[in-house]
């Protein structure tokens, strides 16, 4: 009896839950490990880093004549038209300016701060946008099917066959034309980003929940009259979260890539804000490319190492998810 007893309970011991699994299978991942640090790095440097940092994100330099360096918050209000004054423009890195200035006199390691807070922040609310209503849209169609299936999928349809690109230039020219003011600008971009990318979570969330709707714990559900809301939140919902963790992780870095091309393309955050796509914009100019490399390749590695870390995650994740893999 006593033996009985003590087996029992290292078989007990040895049980795992779901989540520990999960926890486990992530931790073996290297690269998921190396994703979360370099995640985490970049989320310090961008919300934590400015708060060190000794200039501001609009602080201008100037040069005076005599060679002597000074800023706009040293002296407000100051007018820099003054004779012998310059703007301490494309100045190279030194120890004063990690990386140097930029066009506008601006420091560009202190801009790169702000641009990442930006971009990072843009990311986490698109992604946000687009799991709420893809979740809720996908939901509903996927639960009740029929007409409602119907004409929810065929917004999705027309979602899918819009063009993004034009559509982001038509409203990218309707705020010039209304004189929307530039910090508005970065809403309405968030807006429209999230707006056009939720129809990929709710045909996947739509197609999770048509397996899920029939089974057996889905009719008992049904058989206690609980209400097809609840069902929805409580038990449907819960199980479709790791797809959609995996889905919202791997997008994070498609939107930065995005931002970045829109504001490459001057669609995106509007000057004077600091985005890591409107601080890679620079190398159009093709005498900044060749010379003053330290105003975009920094940059334009934030956001590659920001998206690998990011894809990393989702990798480890996913993997993690997997029920066929091995314990």
């Amino acid at each position: 009896m006593a033996e009985a007893t003590a087996k029992k309970e290292i078989n007990l011991e040895k049980v795992v839950t779901p989540g520990q699994l999960v926890r486990k299978r992530f931790m073996r991942n290297k690269l998921a490990i190396v994703g979360v640090f370099i995640l985490l790095g970049m989320f310090l440097f961008s919300f934590v880093g400015p708060f060190f940092s000794p200039y501001g994100e609009y602080t201008l330099f100037y040069i005076s004549a005599d060679g002597v360096e000074f800023s706009s918050d040293d002296l407000k209000g100051f007018d820099p038209s003054g004779a012998g004054v310059t703007i301490g423009n494309r100045q190279s890195p030194s120890s004063t300016h990690w990386l140097g200035t930029d066009k506008d006199g601006r420091d560009v390691f202190t801009r790169l701060m702000y641009g990442g807070r930006i971009s990072l922040t843009i990311g986490i609310v698109v992604v946000f946008f687009q799991i709420v209503l893809g979740v809720t849209l996908g939901g509903i169609a996927g639960y009740f099917g029929g007409k409602i299936d119907n004409l929810i999928m065929r917004l999705v349809d027309v979602i899918y066959c819009l063009p993004t690109l034009p559509i982001m230039l038509i409203i990218s020219s309707l705020l010039i034309a209304y004189k929307i003011p530039q910090d508005q600008k970065i809403y309405w971009l968030t807006l429209v980003m999230g707006l056009m990318g939720w129809a990929s979570v709710a045909r996947l969330v739509r197609a999770q929940i048509l397996t899920l709707r029939e089974r057996e714990f889905m009719v008992a559900t049904e058989a206690t009259g609980i209400h097809p809301a609840r069902r929805i939140i409580k038990h449907l919902i819960p199980n479709v979260m790791p797809q959609l963790i995996v889905v919202a992780t791997m997008g994070m870095g498609s939107v930065i890539l995005t931002e970045a091309a829109y504001s490459y393309l001057g669609i995106g955050v509007p000057f004077p804000y600091a985005s890591w796509g409107n601080m890679v914009n620079v190398v159009s100019d093709p005498i900044i490319m060749r010379s003053y490399v330290f105003m975009w390749l920094p940059p334009g590695l934030c956001i590659l190492i920001t998206v690998l870390g990011f894809n990393f995650v989702g990798d480890g994740l996913r993997d993690a998810f997997d029920p066929k893999m091995k314990r």
